[in-house]
């Protein structure tokens, strides 16, 4: 199983930061500018992953937890 390494205001400022990518990437995808709003896509994607599992893999590298002990 992976440890977790994501919590508390960190866990919930990832999840802000997913939704608000993921409306960026509507919004630029819609004008046209696929650049943009594949790179915000990806972004989302990638910070929901971390705020749903408690698991960052960067965070692991540098051995951050943030989750309470």
């Amino acid at each position: 199983m992976v440890d977790t390494n994501v919590g508390g205001i960190d866990r919930t400022g990832r999840a802000v930061l997913a939704v608000v990518l993921t409306v960026v990437a509507v919004a630029t995808l819609r004008e046209g500018n696929r650049t943009t709003g594949l790179l915000a896509g990806i972004g989302a994607l990638a910070f929901g992953f971390n705020a749903t599992t408690c698991f960052c893999g960067l965070n692991a590298a540098l051995g951050i937890d943030t989750t309470e002990e």
